[in-house]
This record gives C-alpha cells, sequence and structure tokens, in this order.
C-alpha cells in the first residue's frame, strides 16, 4: 500500500497559501523527507523546481543562487507562485546567508515560496540562526508505531525490534539482508557523510566504535571512565562528550544526562545512552528477533529504549529537558522536565517490578508527577499510539 505521513498533508496546505516565511523540514535520513517533498511536488498543483545538495563534491553559494534565479525564470511566464525546495542545503557552504539575501530581495512577482530539507540538527540550527524570524520548523523524526503499523501491519513487538526505517521494512522476512541494510545503507551513509564530512573529526575510528559501543548498551548509563577502558584510542572525556553531541544531531543517539534541579548539574556525570530508532541496536546485534523476544532482559533493554527514543524524537529541546535520575541503588529510567513541572517516567516490560526509584525521586522531587509504563501501568500499546506529550499532564 501506498503510505502518506500526516506531515505531507500539513507543509502542503501550508504552501499552498503565500509566502510568509521560508519552509523548513528537518531530521533523520531515510525517513520520509524527499518522499514528502516530492509527493508535495506532484500535488501542490503550482509550478515546482526540485533540488538537492547530497552531492560528493561540496557545492557554494552559487548553486542557491542557480535555483533560485532557475525558479524565477520558470515561474515569470505564468505569473503566479512558484515553489523551490532545496534538499539537503546544508551541505551548501554559505547556504543560511545566500537564501537570506535572495529572500530579502525577492520580487512580488512571481511569488517564489521555498521549502528547504535537512539532515542534521546541528548544521541546520546553525544555519538558520542567520534567518531569525523568517522560518518555519517543521520536524520530520522515525518512524513510530502507529505509522508503522498502519503502513506495514506490523505489531508492537515487530516495531520494537525493527525501529522505524520504512525503507527497511521490505528487507524483515529476511533478518540477514535486513541487517546488512540499515548497517551499511543507513548507520554507515550517516556516519560518513553526515557527521565526518560535515564536522572536524580528529579520531573517525572511535566516533565509529563509540556508535558501535552505545548500540551494545541501549538505555544504559555508562561511566566515561568505563567507555574509555572499551574504546581503543578513545582520547579522554571531552572528546567522548563531543562525539556523543554529534551522533545526536544526526538523530542517531543521545547520552543523557544525570537529573539535578536546584543546583549544577555535575559535569561528566555517566550519559544514559539512548538510540534514536531501535533498528539501530539490532542491526548491530546477532540476536534475531526470536532470540530478543525470549531474552527476557535483552527485550527490557529494547523497551525501555524505544520509551527513551520516542522522548526524543517527539519532545523537543527548547520546550522539554530529557534526563534520568539515580541514587544509590534506586534509579528512574527517564526524567522529563518542562520548566517547573517535572514528570519521572519508569518503564517495565513485563507485569512486575520495583518502583522504589520513584518512590525516592518523589521523596527528593515533592512536587514531580509520576509515570509508570507497562507493567500495571500505562499499556506499552497504549503509550506508544500517542504522542509521549499527551501523557505529560
Amino acid at each position: 500500500m501506498k503510505y502518506e505521513r500526516p506531515l505531507l498533508s500539513t507543509l502542503r496546505t501550508e504552501l499552498s497559501r503565500p509566502a510568509r516565511v521560508i519552509h523548513v523540514l528537518i531530521g533523520p535520513r531515510q525517513v520520509g523527507k524527499t518522499t514528502i517533498a516530492r509527493g508535495i511536488e506532484e500535488s501542490i498543483g503550482i509550478p515546482t523546481v526540485y533540488a538537492t545538495a547530497d552531492s560528493p563534491v561540496p557545492l557554494d553559494s552559487a548553486w542557491i543562487e542557480t535555483q533560485w534565479r532557475r525558479t524565477m525564470a520558470e515561474g515569470a511566464p505564468s505569473g503566479g507562485p512558484i515553489l523551490l525546495i532545496l534538499d539537503e542545503v546544508q551541505k551548501v557552504r554559505g547556504w543560511s546567508e545566500t537564501l537570506k539575501l535572495l529572500w530579502d530581495s525577492r520580487p512580488k512577482a512571481p511569488e517564489i515560496r521555498v521549502l528547504i530539507l535537512g539532515s542534521s540538527s546541528l548544521l541546520m540550527q546553525e544555519g538558520l540562526s542567520s534567518l531569525a524570524g523568517r522560518f518555519f520548523l517543521h520536524r520530520c523524526n522515525h518512524w513510530g508505531y502507529p505509522e508503522c503499523r498502519t503502513a506495514f501491519g506490523w505489531n508492537l513487538e515487530q516495531w520494537i525490534y525493527f525501529g522505524g526505517y520504512p525503507g527497511a521494512a521490505s528487507f524483515t522476512e529476511n533478518e540477514s539482508s535486513w541487517k546488512r541494510y540499515i548497517a551499511d545503507s543507513l548507520i554507515e551513509t550517516v556516519i560518513a557523510r553526515d557527521v565526518l564530512q560535515m564536522s572536524k573529526i580528529t579520531k573517525p575510528v572511535l566516533l565509529r566504535h563509540l556508535f558501535a559501543l552505545a548500540a551494545t548498551l541501549p538505555a544504559q548509563s555508562v561511566s566515561y571512565t568505563k567507555m574509555l577502558g572499551q574504546l581503543h584510542d578513545a582520547g579522554n572525556t571531552t572528546t567522548l562528550a563531543h562525539y556523543l553531541k554529534l551522533l545526536e544531531t544526526a538523530f542517531l543517539a543521545s547520552g543523557l544526562e544525570l537529573f539535578s534541579r536546584g543546583k549544577q548539574r555535575k559535569r561528566g556525570s555517566s550519559p544514559k545512552l539512548v538510540l534514536w530508532n531501535n533498528a539501530l541496536i539490532n542491526a548491530l546485534s546477532t540476536r534475531t528477533f526470536a532470540d530478543a523476544l525470549n531474552d527476557t532482559i535483552w527485550w527490557g533493554r529494547l523497551v525501555e529504549n524505544a520509551v527513551g527514543a520516542c522522548l526524543c524524537n517527539s519532545l523537543y529541546s527548547v520546550e522539554f529537558e530529557i534526563s534520568y535520575w539515580r541514587e544509590g541503588a534506586h534509579e528512574v529510567d527517564y526524567v522529563v522536565a518542562r520548566g517547573r513541572d517535572v514528570w519521572a517516567i519508569e518503564v517495565k516490560s513485563g507485569r512486575s517490578g520495583k518502583t522504589t526509584g520513584l518512590t525516592r525521586f518523589r521523596d527528593r522531587y515533592p512536587k514531580a508527577r509520576a509515570l509508570l509504563v507497562g507493567g500495571q501501568g500505562i499499556p506499552l500499546e497504549a503509550f506508544f499510539s500517542k504522542n509521549p506529550a499527551s501523557w505529560l499532564v
């Protein structure tokens, strides 16, 4: 079946109106950003120019100027609006300054509407600072459970294991092929083209090993000292923290910090490793789907990581802050803060399980609200079927 992500309809509606801002679409590779852009091109009903900067040869601002003049030329005969779509725009040197100049000096006719796409959160945000007041940001996240259920007929266990990459869905019947596709076509492409080429990386092998380590320890807090002991040529903790942040800007993995309210956080605290898509974990694991289901401890890690991934994908850092909490033997899986509001989230993959961490946390922070996911709390199916923000009330 042909599935259309809801974001396509939202963007098509926005771009069908007179242009007031530049529309920006950011998100991971291979989750449908280009498909959405192409869908808009085919269905919006106005002339459209589509161009991509996803090239092995570095492009400069002249490329953007060329696409802009091409758009003006193609839109001039009709006199109506015309849409310009620029894909992977963060790869163009000086893209934001050039786009700002062109946008501010655009003529009244033809009316140019602009949609730009990018797969690097950091580079897009750095560029957008030059476009303050001129853009509206849309986020294209990893596919959640409801979308995979509708598009592929997956049950919850399949989504928890196979994650949410639509292009990989056709490979799931042959798990060996699926693992190779995720590792070669997704993980290696993102690290090689979106991280290593776009940032100054002095130890590229370390970056890859750090990601692989995170994939073997999903939803676990690991001290930087332990990481240094397991990684060759690891440098120092500052390097590891920086590389974790780069993996986050590529929508691959996060190192969540230890929660602390009312005092400065302890720098260098053990980060909790969360992969943004469970496919990234299982593609590098030797376990099959059946093996994972039968391994209670490992499946619990996958469920806990899936909850963390859901939070990272849906709760944006401008409004929400995601962390975890630990004090001695007591731990809370995730802590979400929004202003003065705090939610402590405990994840249970089975029916039983102690919640002493929640109790101790609420002793420390009496105004915090507790949320139990799985077990005797919110059923996993129900939790993953809604935007996590809807549970934070």
